[in-house]
């Protein structure tokens, strides 16, 4: 079946899709999907070429269909190819970007960016806050002059 008629069954109704306001963007939760929107370019299931960044235990792993397997495949485990990102930032930022770029999915290598980007950030713990300073009558209160 062609990724064009894939989409036009899937595009109404999936059990994907996220509606939010009436008039407002539709969303989709589906594996493979970048950018979490509803829309041909970025679908996992209507493409047979798909690239997937997910956190897996603080680890980024990228996963791609394999060129060669088929859409029908009875094993979706053996179809795919996962890359895991073990050294750093820096190594998962290049990994992604390889990955779209080497004639995959070259119109994917900015969501693939900006995906890894979001999942590092959010891996990182916050700043703790720094203590409040006492303002006004508060501040010279304990204070006598």
């Amino acid at each position: 079946m062609s990724d064009d008629l894939q989409w036009l069954l899937l595009r109404k109704y999936n059990s994907y899709m996220v509606k939010g306001l009436p008039e407002g963007p539709i969303f989709s939760k589906e594996p493979g999907n970048l950018l979490n929107l509803h829309s041909h370019k970025y679908s996992g299931l209507a493409n047979a070429k798909t690239i997937d960044v997910s956190d897996a235990n603080g680890k980024i792993t990228i996963t791609t269909r394999k060129t060669k397997a088929s859409p029908y495949a009875v094993a979706p485990a053996r179809s795919t190819s996962s890359i895991r990102s073990r050294s750093g930032s820096r190594r998962a930022f290049g990994i992604a970007a390889g990955t779209a770029k080497r004639g995959y999915r070259p119109d994917l290598r900015k969501a693939a960016l900006a995906r890894t980007a979001a999942l590092l950030s959010a891996q990182k713990e916050p700043k703790a806050a720094p203590p409040k300073k006492l303002r006004g009558k508060k501040a010279t209160k304990g204070f006598t002059a």
